[in-house]
């Protein structure tokens, strides 16, 4: 599995509704769309009052069954018209370390993203290990519906992305970015 964002930032008097007009038009077309795992269409807001945002960003997260989707995808119409709408973005891939989705996931609301370096000689196998716990306890102790943890070993980087269907406290631990999710579409 793989999964992959790419991030827009906005001018900070950008009208933000264009962006949650075009989820609301648009987000329903990724739904059934082959070999995606999800897509979480994500954007925030630096007037937002119930989360916290320094810029106003379009970044919708994927997670990908394979590269076949994901390179289906990048060549898509689809793609095409973001490009155009919004100019060529750089396209962030990381392998998926693990992943927890369930049914609950649908009532998702919000979403935060954690950027995380990597040191060198990190073993592997036991940061899986590691992530995982984790991930099971956000679900099942913090109230994440969803989780995913993927690495990049180019900068060494990690990601953790995490649907919940009420906005997390500003106090959760890290260094998080927070976003509105305004559809999740899905494969099936």
């Amino acid at each position: 599995m793989l999964a992959m964002q790419y991030s827009f930032t906005l001018p900070a008097d950008y009208d933000m509704r264009v962006i949650e007009r075009r989820i609301a038009d648009k987000g329903h077309l990724m739904d059934g769309f082959p070999l995606l795992g999800f897509k979480a269409f994500l954007y925030a807001r630096r007037d937002a009052e119930d989360y916290r945002s320094a810029e106003n960003l379009y970044a919708p997260f994927y997670l990908w069954q394979d590269n076949e989707g994901l390179n289906s995808f990048l060549s898509s119409a689809g793609f095409a018209a973001l490009v155009r709408d919004f100019g060529w973005p750089a396209v962030r891939v990381w392998s998926v370390l693990n992943e927890y989705q369930g049914p609950a996931q649908r009532a998702a609301k919000w979403a935060t993203r954690e950027l995380v370096s990597l040191p060198a000689y990190v073993d592997l196998a036991e940061l899986a290990r590691t992530e995982s716990a984790r991930s099971a306890s956000d679900i099942g102790h913090c109230g994440a519906l969803a989780a995913v943890t993927a690495y990049e070993p180019t900068s060494w980087s990690l990601v953790r992305l995490r649907l919940w269907a009420e906005c997390p406290p500003a106090d959760v631990e890290g260094p998080l970015q927070y976003y509105a999710l305004g559809h999740l579409a899905t494969a099936g």
